[in-house]
């Protein structure tokens, strides 16, 4: 199972808490983790990622392992603790201002 956080304007709109657990068949990478979030909490298709493009919508970043991983491949594998289930995959929603 993978542990995904999600921020909170999310976890009200998909009735959740702060973590949810998803299963993901085959290799472990950005797109796997968000279409098992998505099919499991339907609410949230485009929420996170755009209807059309399927890229990450603007003030959303994703994290594991305290790395950036916004502007990666979403086919890139996820680190291992991820996949493992030791760490999270985090969805954060940006702060944006001026």
């Amino acid at each position: 199972m993978i542990r995904v956080t999600i921020p909170h304007h999310l976890r009200t709109m998909a009735g959740t808490g702060s973590e949810v657990r998803v299963e993901v068949q085959g290799p472990v990478t950005q797109r796997a983790v968000l279409d098992a979030l998505e099919a499991a909490y339907p609410m949230l298709r485009g929420t996170i990622r755009d209807h059309g493009t399927g890229l990450r919508r603007p003030y959303l970043r994703f994290f594991a392992c305290k790395e950036d991983l916004s502007h990666e491949s979403p086919d890139e594998p996820l680190p291992q603790a991820v996949a493992e289930g030791r760490e999270p995959y985090h969805i954060i929603g940006a702060i944006a201002g001026g």
